[in-house]
C-alpha cells in the first residue's frame, strides 16, 4: 500500500479514536457528575446527552464548510473543539460551563464522523476502501478500550476528582490529532469539485494512482452537473433509494442500544449487583471485544460484503439483546451471564453495524451530494444516540426498566435484519462513480 495513502487515511482516522474516547469516557465520570451537580434522572440523562446534542448539529452543520473550505479544514477545526473541550470539561467548576465544553466536544464528534469517513473514501482505491474507511470505526473502538483502561486506572490511582481527570487527559490525543492534520493531503474529490485539476491529479498520483488521468476523467463526468452551474438538492426523487437507506442504516444502528450500553456499561453492571471497581473492570472487556470483532470485521469486509456482515451481525445481536432482556427479567445474574450476553452483542455489533455504518455513509451518496448525504445520515445516528443516552437512565429507573431497554433493542434488530435482507445493495468492489449507477436507479 502507498505510505502516503496509509498515513492520509490513518491521521483522518485518528478523529475517530477521539470520538469513541469520548464516547466510552462518560461512562466512568457520570456518577461522579451527578453527585458533584446535584443531577435528577432527567437533568442527568440531559447532561450526558449534551455531547450527542453538539455532534447532531455538528454532523448537519458541517455539509456546508466541507463542500466550501475542504475536508482537511474541517478536520482541522475537529481538532480544535477536542482540545477546548477537553479541558474545559476537566477544568468546570459550574454545571452550564460544563455542559457548554461538552457541546464544543460534540461538535467535534459530528463533523469527525463526516469528513473522516468521507475524506478516506475520497482517496482510498475501491479494492481498499471498505477496510481502509472501517479503520475509523477500527480508532473509535480502539478509543472506547482506551477511554475504560484510563477510567478504570484513574478511579484506582486518583482520589479527589477522579472524574476531571478522565475528561481532561483526552487533550493529549487531541493535540497530536491537531499536529497530524498538516502531513495529509485534501482530498482530490473536492479539488475537482473546486476545478482545481492540475492539484487533484498530483495528489492521485502521490496516493499511488497509476491511472490518475482516468480517475480525473471519471470524477469530472460525474460532477458534470454540479460544475455546469447546478448545485443538486438531496431531498429529490433522483436520490430517494440512498437518502432511505442512509436513514434507516443510521436509525438501526442507535436503536441496537449500542450507544446507551457504551454510555452506561457500568451502570448495567452495577444494576446487576457488581461493585463500582469490578463494573469498571467489565467495561473494559467491553472494549477489548468491541476491538477484536472490529478488527476482524476490517479485514473481511471486502471479501464478504457489507451486506453478508449485516446479516450475520443481527442474528447475534438479537440472541444476545434477547438473552439479556430475559436475564434482566427473571433476575438471573448468577454468574457472568450478563456480561457473557453483552460481550456476545458487542462482538455481533462490531463485526457488522460498527464496522459497515461509516463505510456504507461513505460509499452510497453520489459525488455531487456527498457532503448533504453523509451529513444527514451522521445527523440521523447522533439524533437518536442523544434520545438514546437521554432515555437510558430514566427507563433504567423504573420497574423492569432493564427488561424493557433490552427488549426493545431485540425488536429493533429483528427489523434491521429484515432491512438489510430484503432492501439495502450490495456497495463492495466497485468505486465511487459506479455506484452512482446502481443507488440512482
Amino acid at each position: 500500500m502507498n505510505k502516503k495513502l496509509f498515513t492520509g487515511c490513518l491521521v483522518a482516522a485518528l478523529g475517530g479514536l477521539l470520538f469513541g474516547a469520548d464516547t466510552a469516557v462518560i461512562s466512568g465520570a457520570e456518577q461522579a457528575i451527578k453527585e458533584v451537580f446535584q443531577l435528577d434522572g432527567f437533568w442527568h440523562g440531559f447532561t450526558n446527552s449534551i455531547a450527542l446534542i453538539g455532534t447532531i448539529v455538528g454532523a448537519i452543520g458541517c455539509g456546508i464548510p466541507l463542500d466550501k473550505y475542504g475536508r482537511k479544514k474541517v478536520l482541522i477545526l475537529v481538532g480544535i473543539f477536542y482540545i477546548i473541550s477537553a479541558l474545559g470539561c476537566g477544568l468546570s467548576h459550574s454545571w452550564p460551563a460544563f455542559l457548554i465544553y461538552r457541546f464544543i466536544g460534540g461538535l467535534g464528534i459530528g463533523a469527525s464522523s463526516v469528513a473522516g469517513p468521507m475524506y478516506i473514501s475520497e482517496i482510498a482505491p475501491p479494492r481498499l476502501r471498505g477496510r481502509l474507511v472501517a479503520l475509523f470505526q477500527f480508532n473509535i473502538v480502539l478509543g472506547i478500550l482506551l477511554a475504560y483502561f484510563s477510567n478504570y486506572f484513574i478511579n484506582k490511582w486518583v482520589a479527589t476528582d477522579a472524574w476531571r481527570w478522565m475528561l481532561g487527559v483526552q487533550a493529549v490525543p487531541s493535540l497530536l490529532f491537531l499536529v497530524l492534520l498538516y502531513l495529509i493531503p485534501e482530498s482530490p474529490r473536492w479539488l475537482m469539485k473546486r476545478q482545481r485539476t492540475a492539484e487533484a491529479r498530483a495528489v492521485l498520483l502521490s496516493l499511488g494512482n497509476t491511472d490518475a488521468d482516468v480517475i480525473v476523467t471519471d470524477i469530472a463526468e460525474s460532477l458534470k452537473a454540479e460544475n455546469s452551474g447546478h448545485t443538486e438538492k438531496l431531498f429529490t426523487r433522483k436520490f430517494s433509494f440512498p437518502v432511505m437507506c442512509a436513514i434507516l442504516l443510521a436509525t438501526f444502528n442507535q436503536f441496537s442500544g449500542i450507544n446507551a450500553i457504551m454510555y452506561y456499561a457500568p451502570r448495567i453492571f452495577s444494576m446487576t449487583g457488581l461493585a463500582r471497581d469490578t463494573a469498571l473492570l467489565q467495561a473494559v472487556l467491553i472494549g477489548v471485544t468491541n476491538m477484536v470483532f472490529t478488527i476482524i470485521a476490517m479485514f473481511v469486509i471486502d471479501k464478504f460484503g457489507r451486506k453478508t456482515l449485516l446479516i450475520a451481525g443481527s442474528i447475534g445481536m438479537i440472541l444476545f439483546l434477547g438473552l439479556t432482556a430475559r436475564a434482566f427479567y427473571l433476575h438471573d445474574f448468577g454468574g457472568y451471564l450478563v456480561l457473557v450476553y453483552l460481550v456476545g452483542f458487542i462482538a455481533s455489533f462490531a463485526f457488522s453495524q460498527g464496522a459497515v455504518i461509516w463505510v456504507f455513509l461513505a460509499e452510497i451518496f453520489p459525488n455531487s451530494v456527498r457532503a448533504k448525504g453523509q451529513a444527514l445520515g451522521s445527523f440521523t445516528h447522533w439524533f437518536w444516540a442523544a434520545v438514546m443516552t437521554w432515555l437510558f437512565p430514566i427507563v433504567a429507573e423504573l420497574p423492569f426498566g432493564g427488561t424493557l431497554a433490552f427488549s426493545f433493542f431485540c425488536v429493533a434488530m429483528v427489523l434491521h435484519l429484515l432491512f438489510a435482507v430484503k432492501m439495502l445493495p450490495e456497495t463492495r468492489g466497485k468505486s465511487l462513480e459506479e455506484l452512482e449507477k446502481i443507488v440512482l436507479r
